[in-house]
Formats: C-alpha cells, structure tokens, sequence
C-alpha cells in the first residue's frame, strides 16, 4: 500500500477541481432548457466557464471545499489505520497545495487549525466487503448547501403543501418543499439525496448515501423511481431557476433511499447539493495503493469549450438588452440609488471580503480599513503565498449571505459601506437598511471560484489573520468584476419577488398524487 497516499490525493485534487461526466451532462442539459439572455442563462455561461477555467487550472472549481468525507469499502485483512494516516496525509499535502481552502474550525475556540485536520476532520467510513478491491468514494460538500439540508417529522404542515402524511404522498411534498426552502441559497441548480426512514442521524446518512449514486441511474425500486422522475419534473416548475434569479432550471438531480424505522417516527431527511457536485471515486490495488480505475466515467463527456464559444456569441448578439454599469469603489449613495434591480455591474478597484468572523467582529470593533463608501465581498478565498511573499488567489467565489443578516445593515449604516457582494440574496433587515441608508446587493454566481479569481489582479492586503484564511479580511484589487443588482436602495428584491411566486407554484402541487 505504499503508493495509497498519492492515490488518495489524487482523489482529493481530481475532486476538487474536475467535475465527473454525469454531473457535467446535468449541467448542459440545464443550460438548453434556458432561455437565452435571462440571468439563469448569464449565470449558466458563468459557471460553464468556471468549470472550463477549473479543468484548464487545476484548481478548485470552488473556494469552499467543504468537509472531505470518505466512503470506503475494503476487503477483510486491510489495515484501515494506515489508511487513516495516508488519507490525513493527503488531505494536509492537498490544503498545502492549494487544492482544499482550511476548513477544519474548533467548534469552541473559533481557532482555524489550517491544515484540514481536527476533531472528526476529514469524515472518512470504512465498510468491509467481499471484493477483491478497495473502493473509495471522496464528496466535497460545501457549506452553503450544506446548510440547506433540512429534516421533516411525519405528519407536518407544510407551507403552501397542507398536511403531509406517514405515505408516499406525503414524502413527495417533503421533498418538493425542500427544493423550494433551498432557494438560490444553496447555489442553485443543485442535486438532492433524499433519505426516508431511520433516525435522525441515520436518516440523513442515508440521504447522503443517495449524493454517490450516478446521476443518470435508475432506482430499482418502482415506487421510488416514479417518485425520482414525479420531482425531477415538477420542481423545475417552481421557476426559482440558477442561483435563484428564476428560470427553468432549479434541480439537476433527485436520488432517493428508504431504510426502516420504529413506529414512533416517520422522518424524510433531504440533502441538498449545489451544481458543483464535487465527487469522485477509485478502485485501489490493495498491495500496492495504486489506483487501477477510476469511477464516474460512463457516459459522453461534456466539451465546455464548444458550449462557451457558444455563449460569446450570444453574449455579443445581446449586447445592449441588459443595463450594464461600471463602478470604481469608494460609491456615492447618489451612485448607488441609481443602481435598479436587474442591472449589471462590473467593479474595478478593491474590494474587502468579510464573512461571519468578520461581522461578528464588527460589530463591536473598528474596522482596520475605512470602509466608507467601499464594498464587501462575502467570500472566504484559497490563499496560497508565493517564495517572495505575496499572496495569490487560487479561488474566491462569493459565499451564502444570509448568515450575515443578523449583522448586515448595522454594519453598512455604522461604517458606511455602500454594498454587498454575495450570493443567495439577504432577508427583510437587510433590505429596508439598504434603503435606509443607500446601499445596494450584488449577487454573484454562487461556485465561480476561478471565474472570480481571474478578476483578482492583485491581494493588496490582509487584516484579522487570527481568524483563519477563510474569515480574515483580504484587500483584493479586481478588475470588471460582474454581479447582478437583486437587492436595491428602493425597496425591491429579486430574491422576494422569486420566493413569493415560487411559493404560489408549490401550491398548485397540494393536491395527491400518489394514493
């Protein structure tokens, strides 16, 4: 088993930064059905050239990548402790090299341990079998979507569904409400692993457990295959669409899985994954370590070349439809009340990223920069320092911006900040600071990492370190950085507007179907 460690990180680097073929066809399938010149289609061409950008860099397709969780299966007499080892090993070399942002936070200290390790850090679940082989499977399940799983107790009252029983008509209305909870926050359009029955922690590993299965398989059982093609179908009729903005394309994939349970409780525990479907798997010699097949593979490949000279084209016969403004920070408030939900800006200058440390912090602290009239970036970037010192972004896509609602506005109205980058949009506080104070939402494409790094020219600077690469706040010098305006300084929010009317459409699913 000499070579497993290199196996292993080759895993981790091939995961994170190439998408497997069955995810890609989901991508182009969901980038037909759109229609060209809406923001679904701008934010399908966005992350059809992050993707592109990925495979070309051999870098993360996104910054957060997530809680490295390993499922392997090995043949009786394997030694699963020097398998742990390796894997660490592995995981450590891959976060040295850029290839896994630090993730690893003590859940008491707040203290990033910057190498990926720590209490239950990396996941890794071994099962024995009678295979000649070992087979590893690696998912790099980012926070966002992370967040966005959800759990339901059977019976329920379900907003916009009514009741949903102990029954299979039931389960699809917990499923179907869970695609609609998610919204654009989980950086839509994502994939779910549903989980029926067990417990409350088996439930949710169950559903976990569905996010392996091919995108394009087939459940072998009836009920559950009809269930599988009954949401594919109807939730992309919800018209929440790519990183909430609306459109046609809101679920690239549903797998489920039922387990048994006691009788005192009926649980669906949904797992919810953005488009960045970061997993892959091998096949390993078990005496030498060597990879001997990787998995994932069936099926036609995906050319995005083709796919983004395709939307160049369309990129130049739409000139001219869609507002487009260029901004160089420190704003005015008068530039900003300007700015109307549905335009499009492209920032030049430098931007500072703050997540939640940061807001936290803030709201206590002066800020180690003047941060009037300037922009926030919620992003926790991959940061690799070169020999001479000087620090490069390898990925720096936005972050999910509701957790910082409990913050936003006061900071804006305290410092001065005149807007927000993120992705996922912001909830009513937000919204009435924003028009309060002047401010405006810029939402990203939620995934871009390399996308948005290629607009990086240069990290001016950095603040706060303590709190880890992920939380500190980098000075970051882009140049036609683009977003879209979906929360303005006169009350309007894309975000509210598509939840209102995807909320009316989840209605028109209240009725049985499967009696």
């Amino acid at each position: 088993m000499e070579k497993f460690q290199q196996s292993m990180y080759d895993l981790i680097v091939e995961t994170s930064t190439k998408l497997p073929k069955d995810v890609r066809r989901a991508i182009a399938r969901a980038k037909a059905r759109e229609n060209a010149g809406t923001r679904a289609a701008m934010a399908l061409d966005t992350i059809v050239g992050n993707i592109q950008m990925a495979d070309e860099n051999v870098s993360p397709i996104c910054q957060d990548t997530g809680l490295p969780t390993f499922k392997i299966k090995v043949p009786v007499g394997v030694n699963q402790i020097e398998m742990k080892k390796a894997i660490r090993a592995a995981i450590v070399e891959a976060t040295k090299n850029g290839k896994l942002r630090p993730n690893s936070v003590d859940s008491l200290t707040g203290k990033n341990s910057g190498d990926n390790l720590g209490e239950g850090v990396p996941v890794i679940k071994f099962e024995q079998w009678e295979s000649d082989y070992i087979d590893v499977r690696l998912i790099l399940k980012g926070g966002g979507c992370e967040n966005k799983n959800i759990q339901y107790s059977l019976p329920c009252e379900l907003e916009g569904l009514g009741r949903a029983g102990r029954d299979l008509d039931g389960i699809r209305k917990c499923i179907l409400h869970a695609v609609y909870q998610a919204q654009g926050q989980g950086c839509s359009a994502g994939f779910i692993g549903v989980g029926i029955g067990g417990d409350r922690s088996s439930g949710y590993e169950l559903a976990k457990e569905q996010l392996f299965r091919p995108v394009d398989d087939v459940n072998p059982i009836e009920e559950l295959r009809q269930l599988e093609e009954y949401i594919m179908e109807n939730a992309n009729k919800l018209g929440i669409g790519t990183m909430g903005f609306g459109g046609e394309s809101t679920l690239l994939g549903c797998k489920i899985g039922v387990m048994h349970r006691i009788p005192a409780s009926f649980f669906v525990s949904v797992a919810y994954n953005c488009w960045a479907f970061r997993r892959m798997g091998v096949k390993i010699d078990p005496a030498t370590g060597e990879i001997i097949e990787w998995l994932y593979q069936d099926g036609e490949d995906v050319d995005f070349a083709k796919e983004l000279e395709k939307a160049e084209a369309a990129a130049v016969l739409e000139q001219g439809e869609t507002r487009v403004i260029d901004l160089v920070p420190p704003l005015s408030e008068e530039q900003v009340r300007k700015l109307r939900v549905g335009d499009v800006v492209r920032i030049s200058g430098v931007i500072y990223t703050g997540r939640d440390a940061i807001h936290k912090y803030l709201m206590d602290h002066d800020a180690p920069v003047d941060l009037n009239g300037q922009i926030i970036y919620h992003c926790g970037p991959v940061m690799l320092k070169d020999e001479d010192g000087r620090w490069h972004a390898k990925a720096a896509g936005p972050t999910t911006s509701i957790r910082e609602e409990p913050y936003q506005g006061d900071i804006m109205k305290k410092f001065g900040v005149r807007a927000v980058i993120g992705k996922g949009g912001m909830g009513a506080k937000t919204l009435q600071a924003l028009k309060e104070h002047g401010g405006v939402y810029l939402n990203a494409i939620g995934g871009a990492a390399q996308y948005y790094a290629d607009c990086i020219k240069s990290v001016e600077g950095v603040d706060l370190m303590e709190f880890g690469i992920p939380e500190a706040m980098w000075h970051l010098r882009v140049e036609n950085f683009t977003a879209v305006v979906t929360m303005d300084s006169h009350g309007n929010s894309l975000h509210e507007d598509v939840e209102k009317s995807s909320l009316e459409k989840l209605a028109q699913f209240k009725e049985p179907v499967f009696k």
